[in-house]
């Protein structure tokens, strides 16, 4: 097979994708969001959604580590329901993880249109998803170097907004703390685990990661604790130093625009935020596109039709293949999906149907009972079907509304 001649990337570069997949994925799009629909308990609707993904990035990295083939979701899955439910996880996931990116293509565009009004946030996503697919076809040492390239493009935006932000703390900001009642903050969490999803594209990644059995668990551990370190400060110092008028009468804002209503004297520093803040996104699709593309060709060397067999043994199915595919889908949700609530239902419903069914291999495995490790595996079944009922029902809600 290619794929046992292909460079290998190490723990700290599968890392580096982690974190690049989760920061990159949300905390720019959804804080403000939360600051005009939760306000200051938005920290709450974090802290839970944050508790939840960590139990089940944990139970991820058992999985991993028990099953540690290639086919991840449809690997896992298949250890308990089979080969057909297998196939709908993984696909489940493909299209939540893949429309998500759709959007997140959208948001790079609509900022990138706002630096520069003469083009059309059309133009700007064409190009954004082009240029992407282009650089995953590349190949993985592009890839590689990107990864390293973009962390500081993710980080930058973070810590310059830390500081300003903290620069201007009142507490003041924390009043009133829960202005939509405690159910705007469970009703926030749909909007905040977007937040941090991604952490699974380790797992994706699993044919590519030297020693996977050993560095894909560590991997995931250590992501998720340094994106839980980033997102504490970076949402604590927000809720403090930005006033919650801020986000109640400009509800769509950007981090970077509240910056310039507060801060008119740092034009450049938060044009730089707003530039970064680009990159980093437009490194979450890479890192995504590249993630899935991989997947994508696992689940093609996993049919059992003839025809693709074929095609695979020809290598018309390939990598590139996949990449294009990828690529092919993320474009078709950039030109057809608009609304936002449909659009973070969807992905949370899809997602976390193929997280749940997944770690929901460990209650077969006698071992887990005994070692008390599934005692970790039931609150992140608790805490992710939670999570999915809040989000199937909004999508509900929608559909309802549509069909009227």
């Amino acid at each position: 097979m290619a794929s046992a001649t292909r460079e290998k990337i190490g723990l700290w570069t599968a890392v580096i994708i982690g974190v690049n997949s989760v920061i990159g994925a949300g905390i720019f799009a959804t804080t403000s969001l939360l600051g005009s629909k939760v306000g200051p308990a938005g920290i709450l609707t974090y802290l839970f959604a944050f508790t939840a993904i960590w139990f089940i990035a944990q139970s991820f990295a058992r999985v991993a580590y028990l099953y540690p083939q290639e086919g991840s979701f449809y690997n896992y899955t298949k250890q308990w329901g089979g080969h057909c439910l297998g196939l709908i996880a993984g696909g489940a996931y493909l299209l939540g993880v893949l429309t998500a990116m759709g959007l997140l293509s959208k948001v790079v565009s609509q900022y990138m249109h706002n630096l520069a009004p003469s083009i059309s946030a059309m133009h700007f996503g064409l190009f954004t998803i082009l240029l992407l697919t282009a650089l995953n076809l590349a190949g993985a040492a592009i890839s590689k170097v990107g990864q390293y390239i973009l962390i500081a493009f993710t980080l930058y935006p973070l810590f310059v907004t830390t500081i300003l932000c903290l620069t201007n703390i009142d507490l003041a900001n924390l009043t009133p703390f829960m202005p939509n009642g405690m159910s705007s903050v469970f009703a926030g969490t749909k909007v905040a685990v977007f937040g941090l999803f991604g952490f699974e594209t380790i797992t994706s990644l699993f044919n590519i990661v030297e020693k996977p059995e050993q560095n894909v668990p560590q991997a995931l551990r250590r992501a998720m604790l340094i994106i839980g370190v980033i997102y504490l400060f970076f949402i604590g110092s927000i809720l403090l130093g930005i006033p919650q008028a801020i986000f109640h009468n400009h509800p769509n804002i950007t981090i970077p625009q509240a910056l310039h209503l507060i801060f008119p004297n740092h034009f450049m520093l938060i044009q730089s935020v707003a530039f970064s803040i680009i990159f980093s996104i437009m490194g979450t699709i890479h890192a995504v596109m590249w993630g899935s593309s991989e997947l994508i060709l696992s689940y093609f060397s996993l049919s059992r039709s003839a025809n693709i067999k074929n095609l695979l043994t020809k290598n018309i199915i390939n990598q590139k293949t996949a990449v294009l595919i990828a690529g092919s889908v993320i474009l078709t949700v950039f030109l057809t999906i608009e609304n936002l609530s449909v659009f973070f239902s969807l992905t949370d419903v899809c997602l976390l149907f193929a997280f749940i069914t997944s770690i929901t291999s460990l209650l077969f495995v006698k071992e887990e009972w005994k070692s008390g490790q599934n005692y970790i595996t039931i609150l992140g079944l608790i805490s992710a079907l939670t999570i999915f009922t809040i989000a199937l029902q909004t999508m509900i809600n929608n559909l309802v509304m549509w069909l009227k």
